[in-house]
């Protein structure tokens, strides 16, 4: 059985600061990492290969420094890892995203499924896996909070905001996982240093039989500028003898400043 697993090597977005004067981002010096959300979809790979006969792809496109960040998806039990260059740096949008990854998963065939994050960390749109599931027509899972395959049918929980539910589909198919469903597993020192010997590939656009000027033919948007949210955080600091005195105080700052409604009587 193999498993696509496809991540997004994006900037730490908790690292992004706004400029209070004019609402610039400051993106310099921002580290760019691969995210909980994709080291989720990994170690939902992983948990797989560790009941059965799995070997676990990891595809990224994104910049060529990815490659050596791969290494930390390869310690956590992946067994190969693939960069595809992006000549956008990130701003292009899932409409050539998906082109670019369908490529990549039919020069990788044949799989037998194909795991992602719900959602990127940056771009946060929700939009590839679903996109990837109509270009390959495959049944997509989403939002999975628990996986498993017997017999070439994948059995997935889905968090639903009514509940959970149950779902059965056969393989080959594209599943997503939900935020925090997988917790990424810690690597040791042992298997940080036998990720180094997994193989590794580079490819370019030219690879995969594309161009990016067939790639700028499918975009559909492009970003004219950003524009930064400063939030003041008013610092109001609690004081009392005791501690019912202070939630005292702290009620009567929430009703003033009408997060609470007071009650007749109260």
């Amino acid at each position: 059985m193999k498993i696509i697993v496809l991540v997004k090597y994006s900037m730490d977005v908790a690292e992004i600061r706004v400029d209070p004067a004019t609402h610039s981002l400051r993106m310099n010096g921002v580290p760019r990492r691969f995210g909980d959300l994709d080291k989720g979809a990994v170690e939902a790979a992983v948990r797989l290969k560790e009941v059965g006969d799995v070997t676990v792809e990891v595809v990224c496109f994104g910049p060529s420094g990815a490659l050596g960040a791969m290494k930390d998806l390869l310690a956590m039990g992946a067994d190969v890892a693939t960069v595809i260059e992006d000549p956008y740096d990130g701003a292009a949008d899932a409409t050539a995203v998906a082109q670019v990854i369908e490529a990549a998963v039919h020069k990788l065939a044949p799989f037998d499924l194909v795991v992602c994050g719900f959602a990127s960390d940056d771009g946060y749109s929700h939009q590839i896996g679903p996109r990837l599931a109509e270009r390959l027509d495959l049944p997509l899972v989403s939002y999975a909070s628990e996986v498993s395959v017997d017999d070439g049918v994948l059995v997935a929980d889905r968090d639903l905001e009514a509940g959970v539910q149950t779902v059965s589909i056969r393989l080959p198919a594209i599943v997503s996982v939900a935020e925090e469903a997988f917790v990424p597993r810690s690597v040791t020192l042992l298997q940080a240093m036998k990720a180094q010997k997994k193989p590794t590939n580079l490819w370019s656009l030219a690879d995969l039989s594309m161009t990016r000027e067939k790639l700028d033919e499918v975009i559909t948007y492009s970003a004219l500028g950003e524009t930064g949210i400063v939030v003041n955080r008013q610092q109001n600091v609690l004081k009392g003898s005791d501690l019912a005195e202070m939630a005292d105080g702290l009620i009567d700052w929430l009703i003033n400043e009408q997060v609470l409604v007071a009650q007749n009587g109260a």
